[in-house]
């Protein structure tokens, strides 16, 4: 019985070449369609603006920010945008449209209180310890422009009451903020809440991954 033996033909070099620079675009492509859902779906990049958070965040830093199935949480740093300050019993009517990057102090139903003497935080009567909180001795102080009082040792505080579907959020810089203190911004819808920040990605010699001090 005869046994015909065939030989692998050699490929040619500029065919070898040629498969690579396929296989190279193939992968290329692949992974360009996967960091698309990504970003369009699961996560997206924002950039901070501004002195707000600091010291956390700083201007021009890159923030990986997700909202997929994202319910806003006490103590998070979130990306807001397009706000509409729409509280019937104050009047509100100011809106501000550009993102910027906040921590949520307190969801609906909750009570918020600040004391300005010392800048002691409470939410629904429990004092909130604060590590984050920055006050930046250069700044012309920002309190609130709504819900102002005195209380009986001459003390300058603020009250705020979260409504259905908003949240209460303010820049770590507390002096140095405009945020839910402020007409501008006010309460915040929940729907406005773009997303949690997940990571700082940039500078990568600040690479951190963030974790909710809560």
């Amino acid at each position: 019985m005869a046994v015909n033996n065939k030989t692998k033909e050699k490929r040619k070099p500029s065919e070898v070449v040629v498969g690579l620079i396929h296989d190279f675009v193939e992968m290329l492509a692949l992974v360009t369609v996967v960091i698309m859902l990504i970003f369009g779906f699961i996560a997206r990049l924002n950039v901070v603006s501004g002195q707000s958070m600091e010291q956390t965040l700083h201007n021009g830093e890159y923030l990986l920010v997700s909202g997929l199935f994202y319910k806003p949480t006490p103590g998070d740093i979130v990306v807001v945008h397009k706000i509409n300050a729409t509280s019937s019993s104050s009047g509100w009517t100011e809106s501000y449209t550009d993102p910027i990057v906040k921590r949520v102090i307190a969801v609906e139903g909750q009570t918020v209180k600040i004391d300005f003497t010392d800048w002691t935080l409470y939410v629904d009567g429990e004092e909130i310890s604060e590590s984050y909180r920055y006050l930046d001795p250069a700044a012309a102080t920002i309190i609130a422009q709504y819900g102002l009082s005195t209380d009986s040792n001459g003390h300058t505080i603020f009250t705020a009451t979260v409504g259905e579907g908003q949240v209460f959020v303010m820049g770590d810089n507390r002096n140095h903020s405009a945020d839910s203190r402020t007409n501008a911004i006010g309460l915040i819808d929940e729907r406005c809440v773009v997303g949690k920040a997940l990571v700082r990605l940039f500078p990568f010699n600040k690479f951190t991954v963030f974790k909710n001090p809560r």
